[in-house]
């Protein structure tokens, strides 16, 4: 884990609450996860491939996410219900020396849990540990066809920094567009998700 500081490390695993009925389990992903993440990623919608960054439907692009968490490159909180994998986000740090202050968010629910502001408790999770971390700065990259991730991004307090005109293809060699969000650490603005930052 990257410089973790023991307040992160301390905070997991713990219980949030989704909602007014529903409690998910948040823990740090270990390499144990791997199986669980390609279930996970493979169960997506086709649409939903379309756009990660990584292939994680494949075990060995999975195997590298592990090794990026042993080497300290990336944190990466876990949201589950019974043993089920619910959603993730990943706090990937900046490897330049120019970069060392920012971080980048990526964040994935599973289609049966969204809408349900558990996107928005995972990115919060990512945030705290950013602080935590003494980062200043978090960016975001997507397409404009993820519009809720956007909408989440800028309930947290993002703001649009730059657009790639046609910059990402996907699998059938399609152009779209790149968003690129920023947000600075010391400016999250929703409510629910300060009140994580105190990690009751």
């Amino acid at each position: 884990m990257p410089e973790a500081t023991r307040k992160t490390i301390e905070s997991y695993p713990r219980q949030a609450e989704i909602g007014e009925e529903r409690t998910v389990l948040l823990r740090l992903m270990e390499s144990s996860d791997r199986d669980r993440v390609v279930d996970f990623a493979r169960a997506l919608p086709p649409r939903d491939l379309l756009f990660l960054r990584r292939d994680i439907t494949d075990p060995e692009v999975v195997d590298e996410w592990v090794r990026d968490i042993e080497r300290g490159c990336t944190v990466t909180v876990l949201a589950e219900k019974d043993g089920e994998l619910l959603a993730y986000g990943s706090l990937w740090l900046d490897e330049t020396f120019w970069g060392r202050d920012m971080g980048e968010i990526r964040v994935q629910v599973s289609p049966g849990w969204r809408g349900l502001g558990l996107g928005l408790v995972v990115a919060s999770e990512v945030f705290a540990i950013a602080k935590d971390l003494g980062l200043e700065r978090i960016m975001a990259r997507l397409t404009k066809e993820q519009e809720r991730t956007r909408a989440i991004l800028e309930r947290l307090g993002f703001a649009q920094v730059a657009v790639l005109r046609d910059f990402v293809l996907d699998r059938d060699g399609k152009p779209h567009d790149l968003l690129v969000m920023s947000a600075g650490i010391g400016h999250l603005t929703d409510t629910e998700a300060i009140a994580m930052w105190r990690r009751s």
